[in-house]
């Protein structure tokens, strides 16, 4: 028996710690139907490429996911973002400054005026700088409901305070950092397809920790979360 492989491209791409496995797909003929476990299997650090998620990279005209029909006059890259355990996600902040940069880079996008992207969580500017730093807007945070975590490694139930920041995130203000455990376990909180929860010391921001389905350490927008939650 003879078998023969298709070629597969991909690249890696890392924003302050949360590194992604780019999938380039600008025609839409290659990933419209990667599924869960297609997404878990290119993640695993172990069997796979490894990553906190994928960018599928691919033109808003070239695909039918509703977000990038609905920008098709807006924006004309879609960023097609999945969590490492393949759910579907609105959007990442770090990774639309990995997407950005890829399409600057390799799909010949103009830098020199702020990129529109199209996500499920809208469509976002992102520019590029004349340092080569690259920076994302993504708008006013909006107050979700009031809910509670549970700290897996010491049992304890937090109340938080519901921001969403293009995706859903659970604030949850401390007097004693030890009540937040150890900031590597991800909580049980469940509101939508992101879990996340940041927490901060009633110092203000001495510590936050952020947890993404599939599990990831490193998050930068962190203090955007925790600001507009902050009791005044």
């Amino acid at each position: 028996m003879t078998r023969t492989h298709a070629p597969y491209p991909f690249a890696k791409g890392h924003g302050t710690q949360n590194d992604f496995v780019i999938l380039p797909d600008a025609d839409g003929d290659r990933h419209e139907r990667i599924d869960a476990a297609g997404v878990q299997r290119l993640t695993d650090r172990r069997a796979g490429i490894g990553g906190d998620g994928i960018l599928r990279v691919v033109r808003t005209a070239a695909t039918a996911d509703p977000a990038a029909v609905a920008a098709r006059d807006e924006a004309e890259w879609f960023m097609d973002y999945r969590n490492a355990d393949g759910s579907v996600a609105e959007m990442c902040g770090n990774g639309i400054r990995v997407f950005a940069r890829w399409l600057v880079d390799r799909e010949g996008v103009d830098a020199t005026t702020p990129l529109r992207i199209a996500t499920r969580a809208g469509v976002l500017s992102v520019a590029v700088e004349p340092d080569g730093r690259i920076s994302a807007s993504v708008g006013a945070p909006r107050r979700l409901p009031a809910s509670e975590v549970t700290v897996r490694d010491t049992g304890a139930t937090l109340p938080t305070t519901g921001v969403d920041m293009g995706n859903p995130h659970a604030v949850a203000f401390v007097d004693d950092l030890a009540e937040a455990g150890s900031l590597l376990s991800e909580p049980a909180y469940d509101a939508g397809s992101t879990r996340r929860a940041s927490t901060s010391s009633s110092s203000c921001a001495a510590a936050s920790g952020t947890w993404r389905c599939g599990s990831t350490s490193a998050a930068r927008g962190r203090r955007c979360r925790a600001a507009p939650a902050r009791p005044r």
